[in-house]
């Protein structure tokens, strides 16, 4: 019932902003100085189904180059990523929940992951979370980024990224360990079950393409990592990629992939794309 509302009101929202705003996630980008338009798509970074649309693929055909939020083909990605997932200032796991709560977080993890919450202890609390992305979805996890890097791999074409690991990654040392650690605990408590219905919820939503709904769906979460937390998940991002952006796409006609709750809104890439003097543009 829950899932059946929300689709509901996704598609009301359509239809009542019809006339300014329309369901898509692929968007092309003109106007401004460039001598040919780049695009920019809504993404989803895990999913059940990541197979690209014929318009997404054609885009991708029509530009010179992929930009992801992240630079995913650098070999160095991977070990970077690992020196930034520890919390600073010596702050642990433990540190930051009752006895009773970190036990029940370690027999969770010692269950969903195989890896005990002392392992782990020194981590972001949000990466552990993120471990168990993969565990919500019930099927075999597939990423639309790694469907486009094939596409820009089988054309020889470059992967970029708007932000560096580091500035990724710093993210979550801007939101509370404490708010982290608290999420944690409550997908303990649930065992999955909150989190799991979430993610289907999102997923169902991406299927609509509605981006209003999506970045409406994000301020609403019961996680307030998302909630409480959108200036410094998305906004402040926003904000850095426009002037990145502006001179990516006029160096070199550009698709741009990046997560789909970026679009929407009044601080979203769209919105800040057409005040910074381009034509932006539902793809049909």
């Amino acid at each position: 019932m829950k899932k059946a509302i929300l689709l509901l009101l996704a598609l009301l929202s359509g239809f009542v902003n019809a006339q300014t705003k329309e369901n898509s996630l692929l968007w092309k980008i003109s106007g401004n100085g460039l001598t040919k338009p780049s695009y920019l798509f809504g993404t989803i970074h895990i999913t059940c189904d990541a197979s690209l649309s014929d318009k997404v693929k054609k885009a991708m055909d029509n530009t010179e180059q992929l930009c992801l939020e992240l630079d995913m083909d650098d070999p160095n990605m991977q070990t970077e990523m690992v020196t930034k997932m520890m919390m600073k200032d010596g702050v642990t796991m433990k540190s930051l929940v009752s006895a009773e709560d970190f036990k029940m977080v370690d027999d969770f993890l010692k269950t969903q992951l195989g890896y005990s919450a002392e392992m782990l202890n020194t981590f972001k609390p949000f990466m552990i979370s993120a471990m168990l992305y993969p565990k919500m979805l019930g099927c075999e996890v597939q990423s639309v980024e790694s469907e486009l890097m094939k596409i820009s791999k089988a054309q020889n074409e470059e992967v970029i990224g708007l932000e560096t690991i580091a500035e990724q990654m710093n993210v979550f040392d801007a939101i509370s360990y404490q708010d982290q650690m608290e999420e944690l605990v409550k997908t303990a408590k649930s065992n999955l079950k909150r989190d799991t219905e979430e993610m289907n919820d999102m997923l169902a939503l991406y299927k609509t393409e509605n981006i209003e709904a999506m970045f409406e769906f994000t301020k609403k979460s019961e996680n307030v990592m998302t909630s409480k937390y959108t200036d410094v998940m998305l906004n402040n991002r926003n904000q850095n990629w426009i002037s990145r952006m502006d001179k990516i796409a006029k160096a070199k006609s550009t698709f741009f992939g990046v997560g789909a709750a970026h679009l929407g809104g009044e601080q979203g890439v769209i919105v800040l794309l057409r005040k910074a003097g381009f034509k932006v543009e539902a793809v049909k």
